[in-house]
């Protein structure tokens, strides 16, 4: 059997893996990242259509759900996403902003993929992909892994950043929540979040010609007597053959539970019973769905007319069914019935629970040289590249003293 000793062992070569072998190689350590899958950074690879959204220009504490959110002001504020970008400028990564402060690559996201793994190298960390760990087990004050190519690791420090359950396709796993029970650390519930979310089937079939129809609306959680879970975001939403999604459903499906509604505007700022009214005034002739087809797609105003019993022209029709369409409009209220779960998530909400670590270092109070860092954790953005950050700052903490 093969034995290796080192004084840093990272599980998992993804964002937050790499960035805290990086930091912790740079400090002198001896450091080995193992995976199980082929190449390092997959979801950094496959993120923001192969762009990487990879952080966010406003992000802070305020955008990061958990049982404690303010876990992650201390790493968040030593890291910023400033200064993830100067590295990212230092490798000469070109880069471009879109909507609320999310930044891109310009070119491809193997060039961040590239970047780390070229750090690492630089600071003398190792990297085995195609390796994953067997069994852990204390040894000492330190570490003892067995790998699946049957070596031996001894670690001084074990670092676990193996994500969550988000895309199981590409490896996701549960480990890093195996690896805290072990050591009677607890987890928080989790759940798949920043996901599409689904409707039962009778209410599909009725809105079912509106797959790939989108709008830009407010969407609001509503949850029944649950104050900390209200939420709204105003972005596109997406109407799918098997319920709905868009940026904005994202988003809140971080929010809704089961049983719960979600409130949407598909027309946010505008009144438009007093549109629909003064449409009625100057061309009564007009058809409702052909007018209201000027406030929302064509299609999904159709829907609406049909849904309401709104026909014929505007002049036929009373203020009392042109209020109902405001309100169908900007007031929809549905209850999705689940959602496309981790298949698709962006990320896992919930997760190692942040009473257990130390929000400076990252390591578990009652388990010396164990951390923790990343997705595994009870701390889950928002969409737009905070996530990413997270795994950048948790990373870099864990990185200072591994």
């Amino acid at each position: 059997m093969t034995r290796a000793s080192v004084d840093v062992l990272v599980v998992g070569a993804g964002a937050a893996g790499m960035m805290a072998a990086i930091e912790a190689g740079r400090r002198g350590r001896r450091v080995l990242v193992v995976d199980h899958a082929d190449r390092p950074g997959e979801k950094i690879r496959i993120s923001g259509g192969g762009r990487c959204n990879f952080t966010n220009l406003g992000c802070g504490p305020a955008n990061f759900l958990g049982e404690n959110p303010r876990f992650a002001t201390s790493a968040l504020r030593r890291y910023t996403q400033h200064d993830f970008v100067k590295r990212i400028d230092k490798a000469g990564i070109a880069w471009h902003e879109k909507t609320l402060g999310q930044l891109f690559c310009d070119d491809s996201a193997k060039q961040i993929v590239r970047m780390l793994t070229d750090d690492m190298a630089s600071a003398g960390a190792a990297l085995n992909m195609k390796t994953g760990v067997e069994r852990i087990a204390r040894s000492g004050d330190g570490w003892s892994a067995t790998l699946s190519d049957g070596s031996l690791v001894a670690a001084a420090s074990l670092v676990v950043a193996t994500g969550g359950k988000s895309i199981p396709k590409m490896g996701a796993t549960g480990w890093a929540y195996d690896v805290a029970r072990q050591f009677d650390i607890r987890v928080t519930e989790t759940r798949p979040a920043l996901v599409p979310l689904t409707f039962e089937a009778g209410l599909l079939e009725t809105l079912v010609p509106l797959a790939g129809v989108a709008v830009d609306a407010s969407v609001a959680s509503a949850p029944e007597g649950a104050k900390a879970r209200k939420a709204s975001f105003k972005e596109a939403m997406l109407f799918t053959h098997r319920g709905l999604s868009g940026p904005a459903i994202l988003q809140i499906s971080s929010y809704w539970r089961e049983g719960e509604a979600v409130v949407a505007s598909m027309a946010p700022g505008r009144d438009v019973f007093e549109e629909l009214k003064a449409a009625k005034a100057t061309n009564g002739r007009q058809a409702v769905h052909t007018a209201l087809g000027h406030i929302v797609p064509r299609r999904l105003a159709e829907s609406l007319c049909v849904r309401e019993g709104a026909s014929g022209n505007l002049a036929d029709l009373s203020d009392k069914v042109l209020r109902r369409l405001d309100q169908a409009v900007n007031a929809w209220g549905v209850k999705p019935v689940g959602s496309e779960g981790y298949r698709t998530a962006e990320v896992t909400l919930g997760g190692i629970d942040t009473a257990a670590l130390d929000q400076q270092t990252m390591q578990a109070k009652a388990v010396p040289g164990l951390y923790f860092v990343g997705e595994a954790v009870d701390v889950t953005g928002w969409l737009g590249g905070y996530n990413f950050q997270w795994a950048w700052s948790s990373g870099w903490a864990a990185g200072q003293v591994c």
